[in-house]
């Protein structure tokens, strides 16, 4: 092989050695410090000085789910209330229901409360959100009679 090649051969290489470098430092960033925010996308002071009409309690019937518990895990006994009709959960601060477990994503999953049921979405986990043992990749309707495993923390819907 002649120097020329093998000089191009070794350049290439160091420059794709120092594109994975960069790339993996900016994963390891946006996974510690998260979105930046602009002043542009916060709410303005009039914005925060209205509140929005409380949203109107639907009747719930004897044996519906109302909250979203921890079963086991070394949190076991949390809840988060389904009133809201949304329960984020995850290691962020702003979810509802916070995870102090290492295979939980920052925004691992959420459970909406629908006129139709139940549903348990997983937003894009990295070790993936399990119903009843199975890895979902859609909404998926949950009941009292589901187990559910984020990390190694179990939660189930109570009455």
């Amino acid at each position: 092989m002649s120097e020329i090649a093998l000089l191009i051969i070794k350049v290439v290489f160091l420059a794709l050695l120092w594109l994975f470098i960069l790339s993996a430092v900016s994963v390891i960033r946006s996974d510690l410090f998260g979105k930046t925010v602009r002043a542009s996308d916060q709410p303005q002071p009039q914005e925060l000085e209205t509140p929005p009409p409380p949203p109107k309690k639907a009747k719930r019937q004897r044996g519906q789910p109302r909250v979203f518990m921890i079963s086991q895990g070394n949190q076991a006994g949390l809840s988060a209330d389904l009133a809201g009709g949304v329960i984020m959960i995850g290691r962020s601060a702003d979810c509802q229901l916070i995870l102090d477990d290492d295979y939980v994503s920052t925004r691992h999953a959420r459970v909406v409360g629908a006129p139709t049921g139940i549903y348990i979405e997983d937003l894009g986990s990295t070790n993936g959100t399990y119903v009843n043992g199975q890895r979902i990749t859609a909404p998926t309707t949950i009941t009292l009679a589901d187990t559910v495993r984020i990390g190694k923390t179990m939660l189930r819907l109570e009455p």
